[in-house]
C-alpha cells in the first residue's frame, strides 16, 4: 500500500517537473527568438512586368539566396515557408547576349517587399542572369468550329459573333510565321430554336511549345430567326436583244420562293425582285430559251430560288 502511494507522488513530481521543463524552454526559445539576428533565408522569384518583346525562357533562375537580419521570429518564418518575391523585369539589361538585373536593382525591389523589421544586407549574386528570348508577335483571328442543328423552320440569322474575334501571339518568328487562325474547340448545338451563347476553349497548335497566347477561350454567340417562305410573281426583263427585232417572251413574267424572317416577309413585294434574261448567255436544250438570273432581291433575307431556270422567247422583226 505504502510503495504504491509512493510510487503515484513520484509520477506526479514527475509530471509537475516536465511541466516547468517545458515552459521554462518554451519562456527561453521564445525569449531569444524577440532578438534580433542575421542569417540567409531563400527566396522564390516570380517575375513580373515583362517587355512585350520577350518572353520568360523554360530554365528561369527560380529562387536567391539573401542574408538579413531581423527578429527571430520573422527568421523562423522565413526558412520555414519561402516568401514569394517579385521581380520587374522590364528593368533588365541586355548586355553580351544576356539579359540581367544588377545587385543594386534587385536588391531595391526586394527591401520594397520586405517589412521594417527586415534589413537586407546581402544577395548571393553580385547581378542576376534572367532567362529570356527575343518574340515577334502578331494579331490571328478566331474560327469557330461550329455544328449547328435547328428546329424546324428555324435557322441563324447573321453571321456568329466572336468574342474575342482574333488574340495575340507572342513567340519566336520562325513558331508563329505560319499561323494563319486558330480555332474553337468542336461545339455541336442540337434542336435550336433561340440565341445561344457558348463558352468554348481554343485549340493550339502542338508544335508552338515556345508561343503564349493572350487568350485561351472565347464566347461563340449567334441569333436564331423564325423564318417562313413566300411566292413571288415578278415580271422578267429582257435584255441584250438584237437591234431591229422586238422580243416576246414566253412566260413574261416567273414565280419565286423567298426565304425570310415572318417579320421581314410581310414588307417584301414582288417589286423589291428583279429577274433577267440576257440574249448573250443562250442556254436550255434548244436555242429559243434563255436561262434566267436574278439580279436583284431585298436584304435580309435567307434564300431565294426560281421556280423555273429558263423562259422561251421568240423574235420578231420591227
Amino acid at each position: 500500500m505504502e510503495a504504491k502511494l509512493f510510487s503515484g507522488q513520484s509520477k506526479r513530481k514527475i509530471k509537475v517537473f516536465s511541466l516547468f521543463l517545458a515552459c521554462s524552454f518554451l519562456a527561453w526559445f521564445l525569449s531569444n527568438l524577440s532578438d534580433s539576428y542575421e542569417s540567409r533565408a531563400n527566396f522564390v522569384l516570380n517575375y513580373r512586368n515583362l517587355p512585350d518583346s520577350l518572353l520568360l525562357g523554360n530554365n528561369p533562375v527560380n529562387s536567391i539566396e539573401a542574408k538579413i537580419r531581423t527578429n527571430g521570429f520573422r527568421m523562423f518564418y522565413f526558412n520555414l515557408v519561402k516568401k514569394r518575391m517579385n521581380l520587374d523585369v522590364s528593368q533588365v539589361v541586355y548586355a553580351d547576349g544576356k539579359y540581367t538585373l544588377s545587385e543594386d536593382a534587385v536588391k531595391k525591389q526586394l527591401e520594397g517587399q520586405f517589412s521594417q523589421s527586415v534589413s537586407l544586407l546581402d544577395l548571393d549574386r553580385n547581378r542576376l542572369e534572367v532567362d529570356l528570348y527575343q518574340v515577334a508577335s502578331k494579331k490571328i483571328p478566331v474560327r469557330p468550329n461550329i455544328e449547328l442543328k435547328f428546329e424546324s423552320n428555324h435557322l441563324l440569322n447573321g453571321i456568329f459573333t466572336i468574342e474575342p474575334d482574333s488574340i495575340l501571339v507572342k513567340g519566336p518568328a520562325r513558331e508563329i510565321d505560319t499561323l494563319m487562325k486558330v480555332e474553337t474547340e468542336p461545339i455541336v448545338l442540337n434542336d435550336i430554336s433561340s440565341d445561344f451563347s457558348v463558352d468554348a476553349a481554343l485549340v493550339f497548335p502542338n508544335a508552338l511549345e515556345n508561343s503564349i497566347f493572350s487568350k485561351s477561350r472565347v464566347k461563340v454567340s449567334g441569333k436564331v430567326a423564325r423564318f417562313s417562305e413566300k411566292e413571288f410573281e415578278v415580271p422578267i426583263r429582257a435584255i441584250n436583244f438584237p437591234e431591229g427585232y422586238e422580243v416576246k417572251l414566253f412566260p413574261n413574267k416567273i414565280s419565286l420562293v423567298c426565304k425570310a424572317s415572318i417579320a421581314n416577309l410581310k414588307d417584301i413585294s414582288s417589286e423589291d425582285f428583279q429577274i433577267i434574261a440576257d440574249y448573250k448567255q443562250l442556254g436550255g436544250a434548244s436555242n429559243n430559251s434563255l436561262l434566267l438570273r436574278i439580279v436583284q432581291s431585298p436584304e435580309d433575307i435567307y434564300g431565294v430560288r426560281l421556280q423555273e431556270r429558263t423562259v422561251n422567247f421568240v423574235l420578231e422583226r420591227k
